[in-house]
Parts: structure tokens; C-alpha cells; sequence
């Protein structure tokens, strides 16, 4: 098994979260009564700068904003839960790379640090080993270069099949061409950052599950799938 190689240490370490703007003001407590900490999520190196030119503004794609993002307020003692968790994907032959990838904690964008998926709808899906309430996800497809990925869906369930107990956190296939129904979310430019997602609910509750799946559909340079590193942050259910 070919293990990739971590390419020098992040130049730097940001709080984040999900809502690009000039300031966030969090709550001092969460839905559950615990106390919110910003999250911290140690970024790579960025590989290139500005909004990439090729990629024209559009209705369904969220501005590119390069400034650093607004802390991100979680539960205190929150973790990456998905670290070295196990990984299947709907591609049982990648192209390039191992599906271990996803879940090794090494979020570079250079060569050797992601896995290849085949063309059209893909998914890769992490086992958290147990019944885990999510307040974050943090997925890196690649970016090496600007791209925007398609049709990306992310779901949570209590089965692998994801049959029991199903939830949605994020949708941006804006013509349904994925099959899973028309989301709300906005396509994104990929960069260093990744993209975080909050998978609370409106009252601030965390997302109960213990398989997340991610989908998605080509990109903007080809009509590949990749993924670099996907971080799922929360605790283990009480």
C-alpha cells in the first residue's frame, strides 16, 4: 500500500466556519447546553492565489472570497472523528491513489495526496464506528488549482445502505441531475481552505449518524472525482 507524503508543515492554522462574512457572533452555549470553543482546523499550504479567471461568476456558484473565514464555534472537547476511519466508495478501483486517503488527516494538494475517482456520480462514504453527533464537515476535493465540483451531496445515515434514519447536510445540485433532489446550497470554488459545512440544524442541534457519504459528479476541468482529506467533526453520541 502506497502511503503519501506529507509536504511540509501548514503555514497556517485558522479558525473557521461555514458563513462567509466580515464577523460571526456565536452563541456562548450550544442547542445541548455545552459550551462553544472556536474549532480549530489546521490548513495546507495554498497552491495558487486569486479567483481563478477560467471560472465564470454564475448564479448557482457562491463568490470567492480569499480572506480568512470567521471562527467557527463548536462544543468544547469536539474531534475529528473520521481520522484513520474506514472508507468505501461507489469507484472500488480508484485511478490514482487509496481510498485511505480520505481519512489519513493529510490535507496537501500536491500529487500523491488524493485519490482518483472514475467519471459521473461517485461517492466515497466513511464509517465512524459508532453513533456520532456531527456539528462539521470539512472536505478537500483538490486544489492544486481552482475548481468547482458538481452535484456535491452530503448525507448522513445509521446504516451503511443509508436506509434508517437519512439526513442531508449539504446540496448544491441545483437541476437535480445527481437523483437526490434539488439542493439549496451553493456550488464553490476549491482552495486551500476546504470547504466547511455546518450540519447543525436550525435550532443548533448536531446531526446524529454514524456513515457520511459525499457525492459527487465531475468537476470543472474534467469529469473526474477526487478527494484530498475529509475531516467530520463531532463527539460520539451520548
Amino acid at each position: 500500500m502506497t502511503r503519501r507524503i506529507h509536504f511540509g508543515s501548514a503555514i497556517a492554522v485558522l479558525l473557521t466556519l461555514a458563513l462567509l462574512g466580515p464577523a460571526f457572533h456565536a452563541p456562548a452555549v450550544a442547542a445541548e447546553g455545552a459550551k462553544l470553543v472556536p474549532l480549530e482546523i489546521k490548513l495546507p499550504r495554498p497552491l495558487f492565489q486569486g479567483t481563478p479567471k477560467h471560472i465564470k461568476p454564475a448564479p448557482t456558484l457562491e463568490k470567492y472570497i480569499e480572506k480568512p473565514r470567521p471562527p467557527f464555534m463548536a462544543p468544547e472537547g469536539t474531534a475529528n472523528l473520521a481520522l484513520n476511519k474506514k472508507v468505501t466508495s461507489s469507484d472500488t478501483a480508484p485511478i490514482i491513489g487509496e481510498l485511505e486517503f480520505v481519512t489519513d488527516g493529510v490535507n496537501d494538494g500536491y500529487d500523491g495526496c488524493f485519490v482518483e475517482l472514475g467519471p459521473d456520480l461517485q461517492w466515497v462514504q466513511i464509517d465512524l464506528g459508532q453513533m456520532s453527533e456531527i456539528v462539521a464537515l470539512v472536505v478537500w476535493h483538490y486544489h492544486a488549482e481552482g475548481r468547482v465540483y458538481h452535484d456535491v451531496v452530503i448525507q448522513v445515515a445509521d446504516d451503511p445502505d443509508l436506509i434508517d434514519n437519512v439526513k442531508t447536510v449539504f446540496n448544491n445540485d441545483f437541476d437535480n441531475s445527481a437523483g437526490l433532489g434539488v439542493g439549496k446550497n451553493l456550488e464553490y470554488i476549491e482552495d486551500f481552505r476546504g470547504k466547511l459545512i455546518d450540519a447543525r440544524n436550525d435550532k443548533g442541534e448536531s446531526v446524529k449518524g454514524r456513515y457520511v457519504r459525499l457525492y459527487s459528479r465531475g468537476n470543472t476541468a474534467n469529469d473526474l472525482n477526487h478527494y484530498i482529506e475529509v475531516a467530520v467533526y463531532g463527539k460520539p453520541a451520548s
